[in-house]
């Protein structure tokens, strides 16, 4: 499964750059529109579900970096969601520190979990990758079960509060206000992310995807990177566990289970791998699709979402963003051939 995902991105990525590179005002463009629909988000959609794409959207992109960029299929992401979102709770409740230091400790608290768990697991490749994350979170999720007196077993952590000095009040009382107070944490992630691929070490990660044996003979230490990457990977995923136990006031065993981590690949797989704006839209048409369904009464969500995701994946080879970005592409060198021919 992770060598055909990886060959979908392998076909999509070189489109990305000869867009920009035709029209380099267009990146910008699309930062700014992206900026001015999530700040407008809670405006059309009820906050706490505009906060939960937006948490969702960020869990995306730190697969993807992993998927997309070093193709590196994890199903144990969930630990470093879950487990941040458990440490945030216990930081607010027990410290009474405000939440977004509490959010900053749950994501420290998953990188430091990632180290020797990323140590393990970037040793294979392909689907055992994939069933070491998947064990590793596992563990992660038995111990939560267990450990009681401190996560709260089957009942979860409760009461999760949103301390933030003389603002507490005001978030407590509207998820409006939460929304934009806790979108700096977002965004951070978000702004790491892009950095992170657009950078000389962004491109290590391609050529260790494409090839890791012919960067190994350039002289890259490809496990170190592998490890590296899915550090920060796991960080962005605790500070959108972080955000999504805050916005919630809980944190339970659902934030663990596998299936958590089966959804995020899934809207990764939707919004479009190897793109980081396929997140975000993957997060909004499965978030929104679930509050809609639940809203409505239907029991039956999986059948839908699964349903959606096999036309995507069967009709949109490359996601919904990348079909997209490659549509645009296709067409801006037709336009450019056009003007050439006349």
């Amino acid at each position: 499964m992770s060598s055909q995902l990886v060959s979908k991105v392998d076909v999509d990525l070189p489109d990305a750059p000869s867009i920009t590179a035709q029209r380099p005002y267009l990146r910008w463009v699309g930062m700014a529109v992206g900026l001015l629909v999530v700040l407008a988000l809670p405006f059309f959609i009820y906050p706490p579900v505009a906060m939960d794409i937006a948490a969702w959207a960020l869990f995306a992109i730190s697969v993807d970096l992993l998927l997309g960029y070093t193709g590196l299929l994890s199903f144990g992401h969930a630990a470093f969601w879950g487990t941040s979102a458990y440490t945030t709770g216990l930081i607010a409740i027990h410290a009474g520190l405000p939440f977004p230091v509490a959010v900053l400790g749950g994501a420290v608290c998953a990188m430091i979990l990632a180290v020797p768990t990323g140590y393990l697991a970037v040793r294979r490749t392909g689907i055992y990758f994939a069933m070491v994350t998947l064990a590793f979170a596992q563990m992660v999720y038995f111990i939560a079960n267990q450990w009681r007196s401190v996560t709260g077993g089957e009942n979860g952590l409760q009461g999760v509060p949103k301390n933030l000095g003389p603002l507490t009040d005001l978030i407590n009382q509207d998820p409006f206000y939460f929304y934009y107070a806790a979108l700096p944490l977002i965004l951070i992630g978000v702004v790491i992310a892009w950095r992170t691929v657009n950078s000389p070490f962004g491109r290590v990660l391609v050529a260790i995807r494409d090839n890791p044996a012919r960067a190994r003979a350039l002289g890259y230490d490809v496990e170190r990177y592998k490890i590296m990457v899915f550090v920060i990977s796991a960080g962005l995923a605790g500070l959108a566990g972080g955000v999504f136990s805050a916005s919630h006031g809980f944190a339970s065993l659902q934030e663990l289970i596998w299936t958590t981590s089966g959804k995020v690949v899934l809207i990764t797989v939707l919004g479009g791998i190897g793109t980081l704006w396929g997140g975000p839209v993957g997060a909004a048409l499965v978030v929104l699709l679930e509050d809609r369904l639940a809203s409505s009464g239907f029991n039956g969500i999986g059948i839908i979402t699964g349903a959606i995701f096999v036309i995507i994946v069967l009709a949109f080879r490359h996601g919904i963003w990348g079909t997209a970005r490659n549509g645009i592409g296709s067409w801006l060198r037709s336009r450019r051939r056009a003007r050439e021919d006349a």
